[in-house]
C-alpha cells in the first residue's frame, strides 16, 4: 500500500501535463509543444560564509535542508583560492551546502513552498521579479523558519537558503508566466520594498 503513494504523480505535475502546458502554449503564442517552458531542477543551497568551520551550523544546516527537501544534503568545497577569505581551493570546511531536486520530489516542494512556506513570510508583498539572461528564477530567504516541517528547537540557529528554479526553454516572460501558473506570487509592478 505505501509504495503506491510513493509512485503517485505530484499535484502540480499532473495540472502541467494536462492544464497549464496547454493554456501556456496559448497564452505565450508558441507554435509547438516543445517550445513551452518547462521546469528543469530546483537548487536549494546554504552558503556557510564565516560560520564554515563551525560544526553545530553545518549540522543544522544539513538537517534543515535533510527535512525541507527530503533528500540528503551535497557538501561544497571552494573552487578557487582566495586568500583575502583564507580559503584554499578543495580544501579544508565546505563553503555550502546544497540540494539538487528533480521530477517527483521537484515538484512536491515546489507545491510545499508556494502554498505553505511562502504565506508564513512575515509582511509579504510577493517575491522580485529579476530573472537571469536564460529565463532561471534566483529567491533568496532569510530565515528558515517559515518551513513547517522545522521544530522550533532546529530553528534557533538562524540561516538564510538560496532557491534556484532552472527552466528549459525559458526567457523572461516565458519563466515568469510558468512560475505564475504553479502560483509564485510575484509582486506588483512598480511596488516599492
Amino acid at each position: 500500500m505505501a509504495k503506491a503513494a510513493t509512485t503517485a504523480t505530484p499535484r502540480l505535475k499532473a495540472l502541467y501535463d494536462a492544464q497549464y502546458r496547454k493554456e501556456l502554449q496559448a497564452e505565450l503564442k508558441l507554435d509547438n509543444v516543445h517550445q513551452v517552458p518547462k521546469l528543469e531542477k530546483i537548487v536549494v543551497s546554504v552558503g556557510t560564509g564565516k560560520s564554515k568551520d563551525d560544526k553545530r551550523m553545518l549540522e543544522t544546516v544539513k538537517n534543515t535542508l535533510t527535512k525541507v527537501t527530503g533528500q540528503a544534503p551535497v557538501e561544497r568545497l571552494a573552487k578557487k583560492s582566495i586568500a583575502g577569505f583564507k580559503i584554499r581551493a578543495g580544501m579544508g570546511a565546505p563553503v555550502g551546502i546544497n540540494v539538487t531536486l528533480r521530477g517527483a520530489r521537484m515538484y512536491e516542494f515546489l507545491d510545499r513552498f508556494v502554498n505553505v512556506a511562502l504565506p508564513r513570510v512575515r509582511d509579504f508583498h510577493g517575491v522580485g521579479i529579476k530573472f537571469d539572461r536564460g529565463g532561471n528564477y534566483n529567491l533568496g530567504i532569510t530565515d528558515q523558519s517559515i518551513f513547517p516541517e522545522l521544530t522550533f528547537e532546529e530553528t534557533q540557529v538562524v540561516h538564510g537558503m538560496q532557491v534556484t528554479f532552472t527552466i528549459q526553454q525559458g526567457s523572461k516572460v516565458n519563466s515568469r508566466a510558468l512560475l505564475e501558473k504553479f502560483g509564485l506570487p510575484f509582486e506588483k509592478e512598480g511596488s516599492a520594498k
